[in-house]
């Protein structure tokens, strides 16, 4: 029987081995956000693949994707019942084969990193347990999959079942992340509350600006928009209103914002120095980062600028 590799049979493999590398990552990329979600770290490690709450990417990769890996191997395993010889051509053996090296320094580097943590004294952490516990069964299943189709031990109904559980484990878990982090809807929402601190801090900016060339805060947003001629003024991407501003006395002013959904997790996020309400100026009251922590509904942010942080250009 005829063993040599067609261009058929080269991109039928590699396509069925280029899709379980990209199933297995987005799925470990869920399963981790969930577990950052569920057991927050201080301090992120080597497998905190990502952060953040969003998990529509992850989702979208398992569902195109799962789904190409099955029938890609479907139409792999058919060409073998038809033609049992092609089970020694090269490419197969290869690509298997490295699969199987992947998934061996997967588990070796799990191990060593659970040992290193553990003798080194360090927090073996809820969070980084699962994260170890996910890659260690994941290349696990891989390696044990791959070893017996290698040596051709897998039967029919053997791969059916595994793409059966695998089916039933991927779905769970993309319920399970919806459940924990939120629907498209919620994620929506969360992208429109980022997008706001995102635009008030420009903002905020935007009035230092303001103070610096006039030696003044602005009265209103139109007040910095006709000082300079190709500045924007961003808008609340979701109700396409103005935001609300108000100068409260010569050297505090107010920004304000509806947001969707509580969010106590934003401190340190940019770097203006501008000090909140209650501060004295001076060096060493300066606040680096600014809080823009929230809960949901009308939120309003009180800002004082140091004039010694930020020395106006206008001369008395």
């Amino acid at each position: 029987m005829e063993n040599r590799a067609s261009a058929k049979d080269f991109f039928l493999h590699l396509g069925a081995i280029v899709a379980l590398y990209t199933v297995t990552v987005s799925f470990l990329n869920l399963i981790f956000k969930v577990i950052n979600k569920a057991f927050p770290e201080v301090a992120q490690n080597i497998y905190a693949w990502g952060g953040g709450s969003e998990i529509s990417m992850p989702v979208a990769t398992l569902i195109v994707f799962f789904p190409l890996f099955i029938i890609l191997s479907y139409f792999v395993y058919k060409i073998y019942e038809q033609n049992p010889a092609k089970k020694e051509i090269n490419i197969r053996k290869w690509l298997i084969y490295i699969t199987l090296f992947v998934a061996g320094l997967l588990l070796a580097g799990d191990l060593v990193t659970v040992l290193y943590k553990f003798l080194d004294g360090q927090d073996l952490t809820a969070a980084f347990l699962l994260k170890a516990l996910s890659v260690l069964l994941v290349a696990g299943c891989v390696f044990g999959f791959y070893i017996q189709d290698i040596r051709d031990r897998v039967s029919s109904k053997a791969r059916k079942m595994w793409a059966v559980i695998v089916g039933i484990i991927i779905a769970i878990s993309i319920i399970l992340g919806f459940s924990v982090l939120g629907s498209p809807q919620t994620q929506r929402l969360i992208r429109y509350d980022n997008q706001k601190v995102s635009d008030l801090n420009e903002i905020q900016w935007q009035v230092i600006s303001y103070w610096q060339m006039n030696g003044t805060i602005p009265v209103s947003l139109s007040d910095i928009k006709s000082s300079q001629q190709y500045v924007i003024i961003p808008t609340d991407p979701q109700s396409k209103t103005t935001y609300e501003y108000r100068k409260m006395d010569a050297m505090t002013f107010e920004l304000c914002a509806e947001f969707n959904k509580e969010n106590m997790a934003n401190q340190n996020q940019y770097g203006y120095e501008v000090a909140p309400v209650g501060v004295g100026f001076g060096k060493m009251d300066v606040i680096q980062n600014n809080n823009w922590n929230h809960k949901a509904g009308r939120q309003c942010f009180s800002r004082v600028i140091d004039p010694i942080a930020y020395p106006t250009q206008v001369r008395g």
